[in-house]
C-alpha cells in the first residue's frame, strides 16, 4: 500500500536532485525500497559537494556528515539535509515532522530519540551523528519483523549500544533475526575483545583472529563480555537441529551456566565437534568457537570424509585411508561445456572401495552462474544423473549431490529452487532409483531443503565469504561440510583434495556398487534380525521400530514427521551400534521385480500408525504414506506434461503402474503400496512383521496382492476407487492438503491448475484412469 510521506519523498528527491550527475530516480510509488534510499543518499551527497553521486553511503558519504558537525535540534546549516533526515525518517516509518521548517526542530529530534531506543543506543536529545545518519537512510528494521525474535534482538541491540562507535562498526539492524551484517557485527566484537586493535576488527577470520580466540576459550566459570559474545553466537546458531533434546536452545547471558553447556553439548555434537570416539568437550574452545564463528569452523581440525575432481588411484586411494578418510565424493558427470576432466574414471570405484573408502557421487554442469538454473535443467539433469549412476553401478537409493557452485543470493533463490524442484522430477521419471541432496551455502542448502525436501545438504563451508554462508545455522540436514582444500604430496604424485567433515548418522556413502538384489527369502531373513534387536532394545512397539528404521533415511523428514510422527533415534543408534544397516531392495517372487525396502516400509509404517478409516469413502494421513502420496506426484508430472498429454486417462494408462515405464507411480511404487499396506494390515491383525513379511513373500500372500488391496482398501469397486481418488486430490484435511502442496510443488515444475482449479470433468478423467489401471492388474491376477 503506497504510503502518502513515501511518496512525498520521492518526488521531491527526482524533483530536487534529477539533474545531479550520477544520480538515479527512484520510483514514484509510495513504497520505500532501496531505490528511494539510494536517491535520498544521492541528494545528500550533491549537498555534501560530492560528484558525481552514487548508490552507496560509504566512507567518504561519512566522513564528509561528519564535517558537519552535530545535526541537533537548531541547526539549520543546510535545509536540503534537514528535508532529506526528515523524509528518511519517514521513509523508516517514524515522523520526520513538517517538511517546510528549514531547521532541525524537537519534533524531528523525538523521532530520532525514538529510533536511537530502537536501535539500542543512547538517547541524547535526537542528535543526528553520522552512523545515525547512515543508519536513517537505509532499509535495516529496527523493530522485529516477521520471523524475528526479541532474544535474538536483545542482543544486538546490546552490540549496537556497545560497539557502534568503534571505528570499523556501522549500526546494525535490531530486527530480531541472525543475518550476514549480524554476524560481521558478532564478529568485529569478538576481535575487539580478544586484543585486536580497533582499526583492524574487519570481521574477516584470519590468523590474529583464530590466535586469539585459542588463547581465549571459555567454560564453566567463565564470565564477563567475552562469555556474552560466546552465548551470542550460540543463541544465532540455534536451533541444535539433530540433538537428543528435540528443538534445543539457549539463552543470552554473562556467565557460563548449565543452560549454555547443555546446548554446547548438543552443538558439538550435531557439528561433528568429536572425538575418534564421538565424545565431545563440553567447552568453549576454538573447535567450538570456529563453528560458531564461520561456516568452515576450523579448517584443519581432523576429519573423516573429503571430495576431488582427481582420479582415486590404489595409491591415492591408500594414502587417503592411513590419513584417516573413509569417504569421498566423486563426479558421476562431465560438464557439457567445458570444466575438464572430473568424471570417476571405469574402474576407479574398485580402487577405491580396495582401499577402505566410502564414496558418496556429485553430479554438476556448469551450475557456476544464475542462468545455469532452471526447471527444464534440472529435469534433464535428474535423468541424466540417474543415467550414469546407472552406468557406474550405484545401488538403489544412493543420494546423488547437485551443485550449487556459486553464491546464489535470497534474489536467485527462487530458479535455483525451481531447478531442484526438476532434479526431484528427473529422477522420479527414472523410477525413484535414486534420490538427491543439495551442495552449495549454508543458504541454499537450508532453502532447497524446506522447499523442495532434499534428504541431505552437502555444505559448502569454505567457502565462508560467502553471502548465503554469513548469517546462516549449519543445515539440520547436513551430511558433509567442506572446510579445507589442499595438495597432498604422496611421494611424487601430488593432486588436490577438499577436507569435508561427516555427520554421523546422516548419509554414509556407498562401499561397493552393482549390489545384487536380495531373493525375498534374503529380505524375510533381515527383518528377522532386525526385530531381534527390536526386542533386545527392550522400548516400544518391536514391529513399528523395524518399520521406521528402514524407513528413517529417506521418509525421515519433517513431513514424515508431521504425516506419522519421529523415528525411535534410540532404537537406529541401537541398531547400527550392533551392525544393521538398511537393504535396500529385494526381488518380489511374485513379479521378478526389485523392490525398494525404504519405501515398502514407509507405506506399511504409515498403514500401522494411521490405519484405515471406518468410513469407506474417506481418506488419511496413512493413504498418504503410501497409495495417496504417489497419485499426488504422478498428478503432478501429469500437469507437467499437460501439453502433450490433455487427457488425465490417457496419462493413468499409458504411465502408471506399467512395468518398464519410467514414472513417479511406477509398477514397483504400487506393488510397494499395497504390500505396506497388507503388510500393516496383518501386523494389526496380531502378527509380527517377521510373519507377514514371511507370508507375503515366500508364503501365498503375495500372489493376489493386488486383489486383496484392491478389495480391502478400494471396496473392490472402479467407482470406489475413482472416488477415493478424487477425494484425496481434493480434500482440505490438514495435513494431507500441506502434504499435497509439498508434492505437487516438488514434481509438477511450474504448476498453473491444481487439482481444486481443475475443470471437473478432467478431474474426473484422471480419477477414472487411475482406477481403472487398478482395477487391471486385479484381473492380471
Amino acid at each position: 500500500m503506497a504510503d502518502e510521506k513515501v511518496l512525498e519523498a520521492q518526488k521531491w528527491v527526482n524533483t530536487t536532485y534529477g539533474n545531479v550527475s550520477g544520480y538515479v530516480e527512484c520510483p514514484e510509488d509510495g513504497v520505500t525500497g532501496w531505490a528511494t534510499m539510494y536517491s535520498l543518499i544521492m541528494g545528500l551527497q550533491h549537498e555534501l559537494g560530492i560528484s558525481p553521486v552514487v548508490a552507496n553511503f560509504g566512507d567518504g558519504t561519512l566522513s564528509k556528515v561528519a564535517a558537519l558537525g552535530a545535526i541537533g535540534i537548531g541547526w539549520d546549516n543546510n535545509e536540503n539535509i534537514v528535508k532529506i533526515i526528515r523524509h528518511g525518517l519517514f521513509c523508516k516509518g517514524y515522523w520526520g515532522g513538517d517538511t517546510n521548517v528549514v531547521s532541525f526542530d524537537s519534533v524531528a529530534a523525538s523521532s530520532v530519540d525514538q529510533i536511537k531506543g530502537n536501535m539500542g543506543i543512547s538517547q541524547d536529545g535526537g542528535v543526528v551523528q553520522p552512523k545515525v545518519l547512515k543508519a536513517i537512510l537505509n532499509m535495516d528494521a529496527y523493530v522485529v519483523v516477521a520471523g524475528g525474535t526479541e532474544k535474538v534482538r536483545s542482543i544486538q541491540q546490546w552490540l549496537n549500544e556497545r560497539y557502534w562507535q568503534k571505528s570499523t562498526f556501522s549500526i546494525g539492524p535490531t530486527d530480531g533475526n541472525f543475518s550476514r551484517d549480524v554476524q560481521q557485527a558478532l564478529m568485529k566484537a569478538v576481535q575487539i575483545e580478544i586484543g585486536i586493535p580497533e582499526g583492524q576488527a574487519t570481521g574477516n577470520f584470519g590468523s590474529g583472529t583464530q590466535a586469539g580466540l585459542k588463547a581465549n576459550p571459555v567454560g564453566p566459570g567463565s564470565s564477563g563480555v567475552l562469555m556474552q559474545l560466546f552465548s551470542a553466537a550460540c543463541v544465532f546458531n540455534e536451533p541444535v537441529a539433530s540433538s537428543l533434546e528435540e528443538d534445543q536452545r539457549t539463552h543470552f547471558t554473562d556467565a557460563w551456566d548449565s543452560d549454555i553447556d547443555g546446548w554446547i553439548r548438543g552443538f558439538q555434537k550435531f557439528s561433528a565437534l568429536t572425538d575418534s570416539a564421538g565424545n565431545v568437550s563440553g567447552l568453549g574452545d576454538y573447535a567450538t568457537w570456529a563453528q560458531l564463528l564461520v561456516s568452515m569452523g576450523d579448517p584443519d581440525r581432523t576429519v573423516t570424509a573429503s571430495d576431488t575432481a582427481y582420479t582415486i588411484t590404489p595409491s591415492r586411494g591408500q594414502r587417503m585411508y592411513a590419513d584417516g578418510y573413509r569417504y569421498v565424493g566423486r563426479y558421476v558427470n562431465e560438464s557439457s561445456s567445458g570444466g575438464g576432466s572430473k568424471m570417476l574414471e571405469e574402474g576407479e570405484l574398485a580402487d577405491i572401495f580396495a582401499a577402505g573408502l566410502r564414496v558418496f557421487p556429485i553430479f554438476q554442469d556448469n551450475a557456476r552462474d544464475y542462468a545455469d538454473f532452471n526447471w527444464s535443467n534440472g529435469y534433464a539433469h535428474g535423468q541424466w544423473a540417474h543415467d550414469q549412476a546407472v552406468h557406474f553401478g550405484f545401488n538403489r537409493g544412493t543420494i546423488i549431490y547437485f551443485a550449487v557452485d556459486y553464491d546464489a543470493t535470497d534474489a536467485d533463490m527462487p530458479k535455483v529452487i525451481e531447478y531442484f524442484q526438476g532434479v526431484a522430477s528427473g529422477l522420479a521419471s527414472r523410477g525413484k532409483r535414486y534420490t538427491y541432496g543439495v551442495y552449495g551455502s549454508r543458504n541454499v542448502c537450508a532453502q532447497v531443503t524446506n522447499e523442495t525436501y532434499a534428504a541431505f545438504s552437502f555444505v559448502s563451508g569454505m567457502s565462508w565469504g560467502f553471502s548465503g554462508n554469513l548469517g546462516f545455522p549449519l543445515p539440520g540436514n547436513w551430511s558433509f561440510n567442506q572446510i579445507k582444500e589442499f595438495q597432498v604430496t604422496n611421494g611424487s604424485d601430488t593432486f588436490w583434495l577438499d577436507a569435508d567433515a561427516h555427520r554421523k548418522g546422516s548419509d554414509e556413502g556407498q562401499k561397493s556398487v552393482n549390489q545384487p538384489t536380495s531373493p525375498a527369502d534374503g529380505f524375510v531373513s533381515y527383518i528377522s534380525g532386525l526385530y531381534d534387536l527390536a526386542n533386545a532394545y527392550g522400548e516400544g512397539n518391536p514391529n513399528q521400530l523395524v518399520m521406521e528404521y528402514i524407513r528413517h533415511k529417506l521418509y525421515g523428514d519433517w513431513q514424515w514427521r508431521i504425516l506419522i510422527g519421529d523415528p525411535d533415534q534410540g532404537f537406529i543408534d541401537y541398531a547400527e551400534e550392533h551392525g544393521a544397516s538398511i537393504m535396500a531392495e529385494f526381488t518380489d517372487p511374485f513379479s521378478g521385480i526389485a523392490l525398494g525396502t525404504e519405501h515398502l516400509m514407509a507405506t506399511c509404517n504409515a498403514h500401522f500408525v494411521k490405519p484405515q478409516p471406518s468410513d469407506p469413502g474417506a481418506v488419511n494421513v496413512g493413504d498418504v504414506g503410501g497409495w495417496g502420496g504417489d497419485l499426488f506426484t504422478f498428478y503432478g508430472e501429469w500437469r507437467r506434461d499437460s501439453e502433450s498429454y490433455s487427457s488425465g486417462y490417457t496419462y493413468c494408462t499409458e504411465k502408471l503402474g506399467k512395468i518398464g515405464v519410467n514414472s513417479t507411480f511406477s509398477f514397483s511404487d504400487l506393488v510397494e503400496d499395497a504390500d505396506g499396506y497388507l503388510l500393516a494390515r496383518k501386523v494389526h491383525d496380531g502378527a509380527t512383521i517377521v510373519e507377514a513379511v514371511r507370508d507375503q513373500y515366500t508364503g501365498t500372500g503375495g500372489a493376489k496382492r493386488f486383489q486383496n488391496y484392491y478389495s480391502d482398501r478400494f471396496g473392490g469397486s472402479v467407482a470406489q476407487s475413482a472416488a477415493l481418488a478424487r477425494e484425496m486430490l481434493l480434500t482440505d484435511e490438514e495435513p494431507i492438503a500441506a502434504g499435497r502442496t509439498a508434492l505437487f510443488k516438488k514434481y509438477a515444475g511450474a504448476l498453473s491448475i491444481g487439482p481444486g482449479a481443475l475443470p471437473s470433468d478432467k478431474l474426473n478423467e484422471f480419477c477414472q484412469g487411475f482406477a481403472e489401471v487398478l482395477a487391471g492388474h486385479v484381473q492380471v491376477e
